[in-house]
């Protein structure tokens, strides 16, 4: 009988809370700065380029891989970010980042803590569960089958899935349109001020969390609509507000 009563309360808790819940993966579900630096220095020194550290690369999460290399080469070389993208030797680089993430993806990520028990609850619940990336699919559905979390999103909306990536809506349009639910009925979670913008320009609620990869600046300063700094928070039993 209690455990009924606890099912029961997480219940109201979680379905009170959203009916659709969307989520960032790097940052967010998952921790991947070390496996995408070793990608990423393996790139360079097959160049011939200086390595970049670890915060460096936490700092550049966020707008998919291409972007983090870029960011990379422009300081490995000194030469500005415009100037990268404008070469002729990034193409090639791409190529080569993309083999070594492959080779180190899954090699030293890891859960948030809580990620799989709340997912599971929610899942369990009936809540509806989609993943807005700006990871290449390839990417992605490597990462969640290797962490065992693929069977528990119904969505998963990478950055090449549609021809728009955040901070464009279009990942949690997609998502509401698929689900059939009002965005006031939605909630995205994640950890830096493209996720909160992706989520103020689809008009949905946005929870962010303080400890993922936001370019180095608080959280709190992209004004979501609340920082958790537990990922349980998304299974309590919710009172006002929030």
């Amino acid at each position: 009988m209690h455990t009924q009563q606890a099912d029961s309360g997480s219940q109201r808790g979680a379905r009170g809370l959203a009916d659709l819940m969307m989520f960032d993966l790097d940052g967010t579900l998952i921790e991947t700065a070390p496996e995408l630096h070793a990608a990423l220095n393996d790139t360079l020194a097959g160049r011939g380029l200086q390595a970049v550290s670890l915060a460096c690369v936490a700092d550049w999460i966020g707008q998919g891989i291409h972007e983090l290399l870029v960011q990379a080469m422009a300081q490995a070389t000194g030469r500005s970010a415009d100037a990268v993208r404008g070469s002729s030797a990034l193409a090639p680089a791409v190529r080569d980042l993309e083999q070594h993430y492959q080779r180190h993806l899954g090699s030293s990520s890891r859960l948030y803590p809580r990620v799989r028990e709340v997912l599971l609850q929610l899942h369990a619940d009936g809540v509806a569960l989609a993943v807005v990336t700006n990871k290449p699919g390839q990417f992605t559905a490597r990462l969640l089958a290797h962490h065992g979390l693929g069977a528990l999103f119904a969505q998963v909306i990478s950055g090449d899935t549609l021809a728009r990536k955040k901070p464009a809506p279009d990942g949690i349009l997609h998502c509401l349109r698929h689900f059939g639910v009002a965005p006031e009925r939605a909630l995205f979670i994640g950890d830096s001020s493209i996720d909160v913008a992706t989520a103020r320009n689809a008009g949905v609620r946005v929870w962010a969390l303080p400890y993922g990869y936001n370019m180095g600046q608080p959280i709190a300063a992209c004004g979501p609509d609340r920082v958790i700094a537990d990922f349980a928070a998304l299974i309590a039993p919710q009172g006002g507000g929030g």
